[in-house]
């Protein structure tokens, strides 16, 4: 069943969330696709853009995908980086965490998009999740942006911290978060679940302390430290 008063945070945080702007807000992988380029292109660019993001901040992200967009022939495409010796690629995406690693998916998902996709991405949750270096966060966020299809929510560090900081669930992994989120939350709030979260993370919600005094949920939270120090006066 869904946790109590899930509906009244999530408004507030909704509300809070249009007055303070955060860094998915502009430079979020959703955000970094050519709105100008064909839409094969955009959708992947959207693809590239959430593979270099894990364990990499929006800031770094966004810089690199830029500068992929600027600096390759034809700008980013399935073309120019199959076109592009993989040592190159990866000292041009060297901001990003696991580079090295990052650089060799993306020529063997290059491949494999050319080979099996007709140069396109995949549109589904098992043809996503096959490709090298996507888990199920990256490719739910992919359907939603690239395809326009709500099957399940990108759950990443932000939303499973965040969720459990709530009490919304009681979860050991991002996985396990999406699968009991989806248990309970209507579906269509599944897509803005994730920036939603990603922001108030970025901004208010650390991972190290945590800012709850400015917090606009802080009284509905289990984990506040406000709640915390009444109880220790009292």
């Amino acid at each position: 069943s869904p946790p109590k008063d899930w509906n009244i945070v999530y408004d507030l945080l909704a509300e809070f969330r249009k007055k303070e702007e955060a860094p998915v807000d502009t430079m979020g992988c959703e955000r970094l696709a050519d709105l100008d380029a064909d839409p094969k292109v955009q959708r992947f660019q959207t693809l590239v853009s959430l593979m270099l993001s894990s364990q990499t901040k929006d800031t770094v992200t966004s810089a690199v995908v830029r500068k992929l967009q600027t600096s390759l022939k034809g700008g980013l495409t399935l073309e120019s980086i199959l076109e592009m010796d993989e040592g190159a690629l990866d000292r041009l995406i060297q901001p990003v965490g696991f580079h090295s690693r990052k650089a060799s998916y993306l020529k063997r998902t290059a491949e494999i998009l050319r080979d099996q996709y007709n140069g396109d991405i995949p549109d589904t949750l098992n043809g996503l999740t096959s490709l090298p270096g996507v888990g199920p966060k990256m490719a739910f966020l992919t359907l939603q942006v690239a395809w326009n299809k709500n099957d399940g929510i990108g759950v990443d560090v932000h939303v499973h911290r965040i969720s459990n900081r709530l009490g919304w669930c009681k979860t050991k992994t991002p996985e396990e978060t999406r699968v009991s989120l989806q248990s309970w939350l209507p579906k269509n709030k599944w897509k803005d679940i994730n920036p939603l979260l990603v922001g108030f993370g970025q901004i208010v919600c650390l991972p190290r302390g945590p800012r709850c005094n400015s917090c606009p949920v802080s009284r509905y939270c289990p984990a506040s430290d406000i709640k915390t120090v009444v109880k220790r006066k009292r």
